[in-house]
């Protein structure tokens, strides 16, 4: 894993975390005992899933980092995708509250995607390879005058 990308997981992870804890206390507030575990299991599908998304990012662009927006808006439609499975398979459970696991699940998940926007926009990527492609200046007139040479 690149430093980049850690900083990138940790930054939507810190943002993501306080907020979904906050969404599980509400509901448990609002909807009591199942309010509770509706808003920790929302906690848990958006902490796997967009962690595993980040890290699918991550490991699809370790070598080939010119697939990254291709590799990024695949994953993240794939979550969505995920996500909106959840809603529909629990909006009838008894085991808890349908309404606060959507609300937990959407405030978190919008969160993790806030997060990761503002720690990509913030943090200082080099976008071009740092090593140069054609040797210094010095280095060719080096090579050109070598001993031997006849010159």
């Amino acid at each position: 894993m690149q430093s980049n990308d850690a900083r990138i997981l940790r930054g939507a992870a810190i943002v993501a975390a306080p907020v979904g804890i906050i969404a599980t206390v509400v509901s448990a507030l609002v909807a009591g005992g199942k309010g509770l575990i509706g808003g920790a299991v929302a906690l848990a599908v958006v902490a796997v899933f967009f962690g595993l998304g980040s890290w699918a990012v991550m490991r699809l662009t370790q070598d080939r980092p010119q697939a990254a927006m291709m590799a990024g808006l695949l994953v993240y439609t794939v979550q969505i995708l995920v996500i909106g499975v959840f809603i529909v398979v629990f909006s009838g459970t008894t085991l808890f509250s349908p309404r606060a696991f959507g609300i937990s699940l959407l405030v978190t998940a919008l969160s993790w995607v806030g997060g990761q926007v503002k720690q990509t926009l913030t943090s200082r990527m080099l976008y071009v390879d740092p090593k140069p492609s054609v040797p210094a200046k010095r280095d060719a007139d080096l090579v050109k005058t070598e001993p031997g040479d006849g010159v």
